[in-house]
């Protein structure tokens, strides 16, 4: 009996240090499975080395660049942008079984229930969704480790399509290697290649080097598919998930590449419980949008906005200097409200909060969209001169509200200000604005733009944040010297957008909605 005790105890300890991640059991497991010459190290040993500049890196994705080594929420993602959200349902519904098989089986399944169906063509998730969310759980140790090396190898268990817009547009890592997707007839069948063609690739060019100069680095109780890739690694260095825990989030400031374009519906990382929380409430958010919705549209402000208010939307308005926004220097025309642009609903709050009636001009809005407005809205033609006289007609019928951006940028980041709006009155308004969403994005770029409003009164809180700046003067319409207006203008036009940056704090760019549009949804952005 004590035999059989002492047993059970050696076979207990046994397995608690095998599964705690013992460097001696994982170095002779490591050694199983490549060549003798390989050299392995604990992974902190890396970040003294002084010769990384001359070394060729080679690293595995979710084990040692991602501080969370869950596949999940980018499935998830998939699943939802991609495809529907009875896909992302059943995908959530899959996950406890995912958990109960091994990795492989695991990860094929989540592949299938993703990709099956999806056209190849349209499927942009992985250049215009998950780059966010992937950047978000870079490790800060790992990446100035990687940033640090010479060429740069990724290996993934990912799909190609999901994880190589990120590693190269965003780290600008040289080589990825990813699994390859099988499709029919331009549609993806779900179903991932067993060996991806482009490791081979890979492989003969490390070959072809130095084998002194290539490292590699992966992590403990990992039993790698890659080892064609590993195995020509002369020094290997092991990461432990008690590592993992300590990194720090890389900060948006340590980006190579600027994160300023992104899409999705998503706001929140779909992990195993938010993904719970989403659909618990997802039934009550309908209900709730379509309440405010409701309230909005036909009701009068000073009973709406106790209503909205109460239902959770927040709006903060601050005018610090208490401009004197009823008086005016030329009486016969209204006042020209220039703001940043983050919402289709920006218009509307500004006349919510200054209780004030506008006309909106905007560049691309749905006809839905155009039908439920509770304010005037005008299309811009895209003709400067038809729109410049189009816009002096409704200044001299009343107040008017305009976005020179063009488009909404999600990011602290303001797009270029077109320079039409400097013209048109000697006094100008700027209007900084920003929002916070905790669910579901307002915007979109690939998708339904008469949802947007929709998707943002989902959200539980949703806040907006108005900020009513110094007036700025304009310039108006001159025809003597056209050079010296075209300057003259732009100035203006740079100068709002400043102003706005910096009460914002966001930074200014030259990127425009044509910019915005090419990135993400591969065109223009014109809507008819």
């Amino acid at each position: 009996m004590f035999t059989n005790a002492s047993f059970f105890k050696n076979l207990f300890f046994f397995f608690f240090r095998l599964v705690s991640g013992n460097p001696k059991v994982l170095h002779r497991s490591f050694s199983s499975l490549y060549s003798g010459q390989t050299k392995y190290q604990r992974y902190p040993s890396l970040a003294h080395r002084t010769d990384l500049s001359s070394k060729t890196l080679v690293f595995n994705v979710e084990q040692t660049l991602l501080k969370s080594s869950s596949l999940f929420p980018y499935f998830m993602l998939v699943a939802f942008e991609a495809g529907s959200i009875f896909r992302a349902f059943l995908l959530f519904l899959l996950y406890p079984f995912v958990c109960l098989v091994d990795r492989e089986t695991g990860l094929k399944i989540m592949v299938m229930v993703s990709f099956l169906g999806v056209k190849k063509e349209n499927f942009r998730v992985g250049r215009a969704v998950l780059p966010k969310f992937f950047l978000e759980d870079v490790g800060l140790e790992a990446f100035e480790v990687l940033k640090r090396g010479g060429k740069k190898v990724a290996v993934s268990e990912f799909p190609q399509v999901m994880i190589e817009s990120f590693l190269r547009d965003y780290l600008e890592i040289d080589i990825v290697v990813g699994r390859e997707l099988k499709s029919v007839y331009g549609y993806f069948t779900g179903v991932m290649e067993e060996k991806n063609k482009e490791i081979m690739k890979v492989s003969e060019k490390i070959i072809s080097q130095d084998y002194n100069n290539v490292v590699g680095i992966s992590r403990f109780n990992r039993s790698l598919d890659d080892h064609q890739l590993f195995s020509h690694c002369k020094e290997i260095y092991l990461v432990r998930e008690s590592d993992k825990r300590s990194w720090q989030e890389l900060p948006r400031d340590k980006y190579p590449n600027p994160l300023i374009f992104h899409d999705g519906r998503l706001a929140i990382k779909p992990t195993p419980l938010s993904s719970l929380a989403l659909f618990m409430w997802l039934p009550f958010s309908l209900i709730l949008a379509g309440i405010r919705l409701i309230a909005a549209l036909t009701l009068p402000y000073k009973i709406s906005i106790p209503i909205l208010a109460f239902s959770g939307i927040r709006c903060t308005l601050s005018n610090p200097n208490n401009n004197p926004l009823k008086s005016q220097t030329n009486t016969k025309k209204g006042l020209l409200f220039v703001c940043n642009h983050r919402t289709l609903l920006d218009p509307l709050y500004l006349s919510f909060s200054l209780n004030k009636y506008f006309t909106a001009v905007t560049y691309s809005l749905s006809r839905m969209s155009e039908i439920l407005s509770p304010i005037r809205t005008v299309r811009l033609t895209r003709n400067r001169d038809k729109d410049a006289m189009m816009m002096e007609k409704l200044l001299s019928q009343g107040d008017l509200v305009v976005c020179p951006e063009g488009t909404t940028c999600r990011e602290p980041y303001l797009l270029r200000f077109s320079p039409l709006f400097a013209e048109m009155s000697e006094e100008i308004i700027p209007v900084a604005l920003d929002t916070h969403v905790s669910m579901f994005y307002g915007t979109t770029a690939g998708g339904l733009k008469c949802l947007d409003p929709i998707f943002f009164l989902m959200n539980p809180l949703p806040s907006y944040m108005i900020q009513v700046l110094d007036q700025e003067s304009g310039l108006l319409k001159r025809d003597d010297d056209k050079n010296g207006e075209d300057k003259s203008r732009f100035d203006v036009a740079n100068h709002v957008q400043s102003e706005i940056g910096k009460a914002l704090g966001f930074e200014c760019t030259n990127l425009t909605r044509r910019d915005k549009y090419l990135i993400l949804a591969g065109n223009e952005g014109f809507t008819t």
